[in-house]
């Protein structure tokens, strides 16, 4: 984002096995639990140096990225009443109130403020959330697509900021129980997609990279 940088058969019965898993894996998997360092926090409050410039850039632009998933995944549950969509959104949910608690410990204006759904301060997601919505009504494997490609996008996007950008304890803390978190949310979509029978091809990772995390 930043760089933009059938049938039911004999089978059904397995498959809505392992739909549920997947759904209670998005619902129970404890990484939303772990988001904000607030829990292992000492009594001195928030640790760590103060920020740089381009760490607030990051925290910003994350927040609303993070709103991103959560309005398109509201948006599509409406359309395409997937229970992962539903329980995945409340998961992004998560990921923003974690992010908040970086931008309320640090003093930092919250792009997010009051707007509703479907609506960003960052002109780029803005368009980004525009489009994903508009691909994703075509279809439900158009929407479980988009939904995967948010979530490479996200992946990418925190991985840039901890390799590059992030310095303070507790914003790696909160982007490195983020990243994990999407890779637990691509594998959930790509893993529906599989029910439907269709190959989820990466679009943003590497080959490598996406097999190492359909892997874990």
């Amino acid at each position: 984002m930043k760089k933009i940088s059938y049938r039911l058969s004999g089978w059904w019965v397995v498959a809505i096995a392992i739909l549920l898993s997947i759904t209670q894996c998005t619902e129970s998997n404890g990484l939303d639990d772990q988001m904000t360092p607030g829990s292992e926090k000492n009594e001195s409050g928030i640790q760590g140096s103060e920020l740089t410039e381009a760490e607030i850039d990051g925290i910003r632009f994350m927040r609303e990225e993070e709103k991103v998933a959560r309005d398109v995944y509201i948006y599509l549950y409406e359309i395409h009443p997937l229970r992962p969509f539903l329980n995945i959104s409340k998961s992004e949910q998560a990921h923003m109130d974690a992010i908040k608690y970086l931008i309320d410990a640090f003093d930092i204006e919250d792009p997010v403020g009051e707007n509703p759904e479907g609506v960003f301060q960052n002109e780029e997601l803005q368009e980004l959330y525009d489009a994903l919505i508009e691909k994703g009504s075509t279809s439900r494997e158009e929407a479980l697509r988009v939904a995967a490609l948010i979530e490479e996008v996200d992946i990418i996007d925190l991985r840039t900021e901890l390799d590059s950008i992030a310095s303070n304890e507790d914003v790696i803390r909160v982007y490195t129980n983020l990243c994990k978190a999407s890779e637990a949310h691509l594998r959930a979509f790509t893993g529906v997609l599989a029910l439907y029978g269709v190959e989820y091809a990466p679009v943003k990772l590497s080959q490598e990279e996406f097999d190492r995390i359909m892997a874990d």
